[in-house]
């Protein structure tokens, strides 16, 4: 999440509550706010298991392989 109290964190570990709060009243515009409702119908269908073994596979957003 790019801003607010759950900054750094990754869409998939925000609260059902929090997303279903901007579901009420309203995604931001472009590809946040389609992944944010991508989200929270991912966790709503309760399929979060899907996601979770990705989360470990990417490198973090920012690293660098070191140099020899």
């Amino acid at each position: 999440m790019p801003f607010g109290k759950y900054q750094g964190r990754p869409l998939i570990d925000l609260p059902e509550a929090y997303l279903l709060w901007f579901a009420k009243k309203e995604f931001p515009r472009g590809n946040l706010g389609r992944l944010m409702e991508l989200t929270l119908a991912i966790k709503i269908e309760g399929l979060e298991h899907l996601v979770r073994p990705l989360k470990h596979t990417r490198e973090p957003v920012g690293w660098q392989e070191p140099e020899p």
